[in-house]
């Protein structure tokens, strides 16, 4: 994921235009992407290493996978996808395409995962999830 994230700020540094020294090189911001659907084992051994592949949009030409959103709370995990934006971009191609992305995850605890995957917000603005429980094998 790192050579991923390099290469693309790579190819934004020398993409643009440095015409003037008071010019910003190309500006960008992360933006948080709902996951559609994952493909979880049905269980995890402890002390194993386990995939876990999800699947998301891809709104259009100027988003990249820039890594997971992954945050631990106790047995939770919340899961979304993090997407670099180019800013100012009139170029973007409507895409929708479907994008799939895995990372994988060591089972340390003896207690089941609880993973909640984000798949954005409904129409009073609150958070939706896709939660999957997970039990752990010892």
């Amino acid at each position: 994921m790192k050579k991923v994230l390099i290469l693309l700020l790579s190819l934004v540094a020398l993409s643009c235009s440095l015409d003037d020294e008071n010019n910003v090189i190309e500006n960008y911001h992360v933006e948080i992407l709902p996951i559609e659907s994952a493909i979880v084992p049905e269980s995890f051994n402890y002390g194993e290493e386990h995939e876990i592949t999800v699947t998301y949009l891809r709104p259009n030409s100027c988003h990249a996978f820039n890594d997971f959103y992954y945050v631990k709370d106790n047995n939770e995990r919340t899961v979304a996808i993090m997407s670099t934006v180019l800013d100012n971009n009139q170029n973007c191609l409507e895409l929708n395409d479907e994008q799939q992305r895995t990372f994988t995850l060591e089972a340390t605890q003896t207690e089941n995962y609880v993973f909640k995957f984000w798949q954005g917000e409904d129409d009073s603005g609150n958070d939706t999830y896709l939660i999957i429980e997970v039990p752990v094998n010892q």
